[in-house]
């Protein structure tokens, strides 16, 4: 089931998609996630938990860019996932993307998948 995509004009750095795929909340964020562009993020993760769909598949595919805020947000949707007897996964991340997790360490709390298809399967 797709949601559509959020966005506005003057944050149109980034838009995220959301869709339903089995017991996964898959969210994929296309452009720069930063922190103009984080509650763009920010918002469908938590009404996903909300709602109660807590196994969250994060789609990096796409992102084109990640800083620290948008390290936060998705740090911030492991923890409420993590509370609510869920998780957060990411696939698929580019290597520009991959590169901050891994100077900052976050991987190591992350389950991390190398495309879209493994985290769906895991």
């Amino acid at each position: 089931m797709d949601r559509g995509t959020v966005g506005s004009a003057n944050r149109g750095r980034l838009q995220v998609e959301v869709r339903t795929e089995g017991g996964s909340e898959v969210v994929t964020p296309v452009g720069e996630l930063d922190h103009h562009t984080a509650d763009l993020l920010r918002e469908p993760l938590e009404n996903a938990v909300e709602e109660g769909r807590t196994r969250l598949v994060v789609d990096c595919s796409r992102l084109d860019f990640c800083d620290s805020t948008g390290l936060n947000v998705l740090l911030g949707a492991r923890l409420k996932a993590e509370a609510a007897g869920g998780a957060v996964h990411l696939a698929g991340m580019q290597p520009v993307v991959a590169r901050v997790f891994e100077i900052t360490g976050a991987e190591a709390v992350f389950t991390v998948h190398d495309s879209l298809e493994d985290a769906l399967s895991g």
